[in-house]
């Protein structure tokens, strides 16, 4: 017999590839009921939560495998309680991030989703020089928040269109200054002098609410906001009423909180804001690694063998 494992479901076809004749996939929803002893394994595809409750409903798991590098929905700590160690995929998903990021930022600052549109309605007959000017990028201030992996590899970017670049950690990176080109700065210094402000952070306590409305009024009212990290680190009422008041020039977000935002929710509606449906990793090569290590992760630890990559709780 198979040994079964627990997966949000559907699946991409890749995944179920990998998994075949190894295990057998259970519904998600099968954990949400009473206990089951025959579930040896959880694989978190599209971020449900796994939290104590339902833990103690899995008393046979072995192993926690995360198709990602973000575990914010894993609560780790009620995991290593009981021995259940946690992997994910780091490293795989840092450039097409970045890459997103840039591609965020490029599109916020032209305006190019309403140039799309204007382009396909009825109204554009006629070339018009002075009609949606956006803002320029090259030899503007970008201001990382989190140099991280990520914000490591949009500062590479950054480079290549002479943008001076500001970062913000809790801990000052000299090597990344040396390495990089970039300058530390405390995060209302970053807000107050950035042209675009892209949030490249982990979700954690400190970063939840990060940009709130005390934050977003720090920026310049020339500046785009980027947020290619969770959702949760943007307070989604606040970002609305600063891009309503046109308190900052844009935002483009890969996230949002709630995600998916409720069909009619305000922030949809404005033209000063870019949209998309976590798209940061989302290339035919990425995922295709992301695939093959969270399975990997998956099986080293139902064979009881130290994973790949291992997520400790801090």
């Amino acid at each position: 017999m198979l040994p079964r494992i627990a997966a949000d479901m559907p699946l991409a076809p890749t995944i179920e590839q990998l998994l075949a004749g190894k295990v057998e996939v259970v519904p998600w929803s099968a954990t949400q009921g009473p206990t089951r002893d025959d579930i040896v394994a959880l694989y978190t595809y599209g971020h449900p939560l796994v939290d104590g409750p339902l833990l103690d409903r899995l008393p046979s798991l072995v192993v926690i495998s995360n198709y990602g590098v973000g575990v914010d929905h894993i609560r780790l700590g009620e995991a290593a309680r009981r021995g259940i160690p946690v992997g994910n995929t780091p490293g795989i998903l840092d450039g097409a991030t970045a890459d997103m990021g840039f591609c965020l930022l490029l599109a916020a600052a032209r305006r190019l989703v309403e140039g799309d549109r204007y382009s396909r309605s009825p109204a554009f007959t006629r070339y018009d020089p002075g009609f949606i000017l956006g803002r320029e990028v090259h030899g503007q201030t970008l201001g990382i928040i989190g140099l991280g992996r990520i914000g490591r590899q949009v500062a590479r970017r950054a480079r290549g269109f002479e943008m001076s670049v500001l970062y913000h950690n809790r801990r000052r990176d000299h090597e990344a200054e040396a390495s990089l080109g970039v300058r530390y700065a405390t995060f209302d210094d970053l807000l107050a002098q950035s042209d675009f402000v892209m949030l490249c952070c982990p979700l954690t306590g400190e970063t939840t609410g990060l940009m709130n409305a005390a934050a977003l009024a720090r920026m310049k009212p020339t500046a785009i906001l980027i947020n290619v990290s969770r959702g949760p680190v943007v307070e989604t009422a606040a970002l609305t009423e600063a891009l309503q008041k046109k308190q900052i020039y844009a935002a483009a977000l890969d996230v949002t909180d709630p995600e998916p935002l409720p069909r009619g929710h305000p922030l949809l509606s404005l033209d000063n804001v870019i949209i998309a449906p976590h798209l940061g990793s989302a290339t035919d090569q990425t995922r295709q690694k992301m695939a093959e290590i969270s399975v990997e992760n998956l099986i080293r630890g139902l064979a009881r063998q130290p994973l790949l990559f291992e997520v400790k709780a801090s």
